[in-house]
């Protein structure tokens, strides 16, 4: 992948999770695109009170990575590192 390719995919990524920040943001919550793995595994870092609610499994699943799949198909999981 070019390190425009990876721009972009960062970007889109972003905008994916943009779309989910201010439902985060409600309860004093954030989350951190840390990396994109060559197998196209999207690591995230929950933030704020995310990083100990015991929602965030679900949030992951029904928020994150439905947000980030929709808009960039080809990412094959979304993780958090936290």
């Amino acid at each position: 992948m070019t390190t425009i390719e990876r721009s972009a995919l960062y970007q889109q990524i972003e905008s994916a999770l943009d779309t989910v920040r201010p439902h985060l943001a409600v309860d004093g919550g954030n989350v951190e695109l840390v990396e994109i793995t060559e197998d196209m595994t999207v690591k995230v870092k929950w933030m704020g009170n995310c990083q100990n609610c015991n929602m965030s499994a679900m949030t992951m699943k029904a928020g994150i990575e439905q947000a980030i799949m929709s808009k960039v198909p080809n990412i094959n999981k979304v993780v958090a590192i936290n």
